[in-house]
């Protein structure tokens, strides 16, 4: 584990959490380095010799230094923007190991992702492989495609990341997708090769994605009766990681099941983790400012607010809240976390039986994914610093806003 106590101060690695303090002051972002790395080698370990692409879900967290450290020991990259691609070709990434998602890729970002030579676009419609087909013939090229499919399976997850119904904007109904693939066999500007399949995010349970998985199968060989040849499943991602007490996935038993049922083809498979992989390696540090308790409630006011770290404002979410020092002594309640946002909904914890003062820091555990990577200026706040920790090293791997930098890129109208 990244994060542990030590003579009951909490620890990122060897580094003591009161030290990342002192050195950047708060609300801060701290990720462990080793937990990034050992998350990600638990996929691809566990494919063994079968041929496989672990694809990093850079939305999680796109900060370079994280995107560094997986570049360097092999990760490919699942992008969903131009601004994605960018980031990981200068992190390191190689291009041929990324796979371009997301239902709505303009024409400049598809031509600048065959200019670099993607491995593969993830086609979410057919009016997205027009336009992917036109890209290619104006640029005299072949586009590699894999369409993403639809199978109409229920994630079990929450709404806002259930991404497998037909209720949902992703991918093409599988009822209607092999007339896409034979139109896109016969053009000579596409390429097919895969098929692509994701479903949801945070889930628990491995039966949906072996739901999805069958219908996959069957896909496949019907294509393969009419000459379409798929050479790799892309699976997606959504594996869930332990918030709270969740009943959790064991990755090598999934991709086990997966392998099982793969075992009569040569296909490679691609998995796209990514809140799997640095979910639970990454805290947000967060100071008491003022308690405040009235007959029906006890508020901890913060300096974190939901520009912040918006999951438990937008999804309801739970993290875990951990002292910083176990042995602080202060006033004992349920506290309600609450941040300086002029919304009633800027919270980030709930009824949570602490014993806190004024001064007192508070660590968020498993922030390391959909936190900075969707933080904001709301209410004109800065975005704070992040810091990734290795062994007994640690390193400031994005500086904290300035109040300057907010105003950088706007103008006055001088009349």
């Amino acid at each position: 584990m990244g994060f542990s106590y030590k003579n009951h101060i909490l620890y990122a690695e060897s580094v003591a959490i009161t030290d990342l303090i002192d050195a950047y002051e708060s609300p801060l972002y701290v990720y462990s380095r080793t937990d990034i790395e050992n998350n990600w080698y638990e996929f691809d370990q566990a494919f063994g010799t079968h041929p496989h692409l672990v694809c990093y879900a850079v939305k999680a967290n796109s900060n370079l230094a994280v995107l560094n450290v997986l570049s360097k020991i092999g990760s490919g990259f699942d992008i969903v923007s131009i601004g994605e691609l960018e980031r990981v070709l200068f992190a390191g990434a190689d291009a041929s190991r990324c796979v371009f998602s997301g239902v709505a890729k303009t024409k400049f970002e598809i031509k600048r992702a065959l200019e670099v030579g993607i491995f593969c676009f993830n086609v979410e419609s057919m009016a997205e492989m027009n336009r992917i087909e036109q890209v290619a013939k104006d640029m005299g090229t072949q586009a590699q495609i894999s369409l993403r499919i639809n199978p109409n399976v229920d994630a079990k997850t929450h709404p806002y990341i259930s991404t497998g119904l037909k209720e949902n904007k992703f991918g093409v109904d599988i009822d209607d997708v092999v007339p896409i693939y034979r139109m896109a066999h016969n053009s000579p500007y596409l390429a097919v090769k895969g098929l692509n399949c994701h479903i949801g995010s945070q889930l628990v349970e491995v039966s949906p994605f072996l739901d999805a998985l069958d219908k996959v199968l069957e896909l496949v060989a019907k294509l393969d009766k009419i000459n379409i040849r798929i050479t790799h499943l892309d699976l997606g991602g959504g594996i869930g990681i332990k918030y709270n007490n969740e009943q959790i996935i064991d990755i090598n038993a999934y991709i086990a099941s997966i392998l099982d049922k793969v075992k009569m083809n040569d296909l490679k498979i691609i998995l796209e983790p990514g809140r799997a992989v640095v979910g639970n390696a990454g805290v947000f540090v967060t100071k008491v400012e003022f308690l405040k308790q009235n007959s029906d409630k006890s508020f901890a006011i913060i300096d974190g607010a939901m520009n912040d770290l918006l999951r438990p404002a937008f999804y309801q979410t739970y993290h875990q809240v951990l002292p910083v020092n176990e042995n602080a002594k202060g006033v004992d309640a349920n506290w309600d976390l609450v941040g300086p946002i002029c919304e009633t909904g800027d919270f980030l914890a709930k009824n949570r039986k602490l014993s806190l003062s004024e001064g007192d820091y508070l660590a968020l555990m498993s922030t390391g994914a959909y936190g900075f990577t969707m933080s904001s200026n709301y209410n004109s706040r800065p975005r704070v610093a992040e810091v990734m920790v290795s062994g007994n090293q640690h390193t400031l791997v994005r500086e904290r806003e300035t109040i300057q930098d907010l105003f950088n890129k706007e103008h006055i109208i001088n009349d």
